[in-house]
């Protein structure tokens, strides 16, 4: 049986917030998979990325043109804060059927959006600060066939770069990261920034939001 996107992003959050919740504020210099974010830049995308599309769940207009600072005062409770109210947006009966955004996407493929983000990006903060992050498997079923559809536009777009060549033994997951252009294998020291991370290999502060279409920075608009 399908999961909702809101069963999926209930998911998605209890693995990531302990990631961003754990990350220390002497971290927030370092280096990320994403080439073109350290860790605060990554965490206030991530951050605009929960709350905006919380607006695009209720077909309300979104500006992905500014990054707000988020990361100020009790950052981290605020942010599990906006993922709950993520997860509630998203769970609203209804809320999958039609479109949504200016380039009227269709209502789910938004919702993969978010989902792709707060997986991938939580992945991206996990290795970058050292924290352990292993992924749902229904998320990462979800999310695997979703964005490898996406790919070929999102790279024509600059969201995502070439696809990074994995092993036959590569996990669902690797496999996933590596649509995206990640380096599975990314680590702080001897990789600082794999090419083409997932929504940053064009102007920093572009939304990097799985399978992004139309201009960079709306994604689903």
């Amino acid at each position: 049986m399908t999961q909702t996107i809101g069963e999926l992003l209930e998911s998605a959050a209890d693995r990531a917030l302990p990631v961003v919740r754990g990350i220390d504020d002497g971290q927030l210099g370092g280096g990320t998979p994403c080439a073109e974010y350290d860790v605060r830049a990554l965490v206030n995308h991530l951050f605009q990325v929960v709350v905006n599309f919380q607006a695009l769940a209720a077909r309300e207009e979104v500006d992905f043109d500014q990054v707000p600072e988020f990361v100020a005062g009790d950052w981290r409770g605020r942010f599990g804060d906006e993922t709950a109210r993520l997860v509630e947006a998203w769970s609203v009966p209804g809320v999958e059927e039609g479109t949504t955004g200016r380039m009227g996407l269709p209502a789910r493929t938004v919702g993969l959006m978010v989902l792709g983000d707060l997986t991938v990006h939580a992945w991206d903060l996990a290795r970058a600060t050292g924290a352990d992050f292993v992924p749902e498997e229904s998320v990462v079923d979800e999310l695997g066939p979703g964005l490898a559809a996406m790919a070929p536009q999102a790279r024509e777009m600059k969201v995502f770069g070439e696809p990074f060549p994995v092993g036959e033994g590569a996990s669902a997951f690797e496999r996933l990261l590596a649509v995206t252009g990640r380096d599975p294998g990314w680590r702080p020291t001897g990789n600082p920034g794999a090419a083409g991370a997932f929504g940053t290999t064009g102007t920093p502060g572009a939304a990097g939001t799985s399978g992004t279409t139309g201009t960079p920075g709306t994604p689903g608009a």
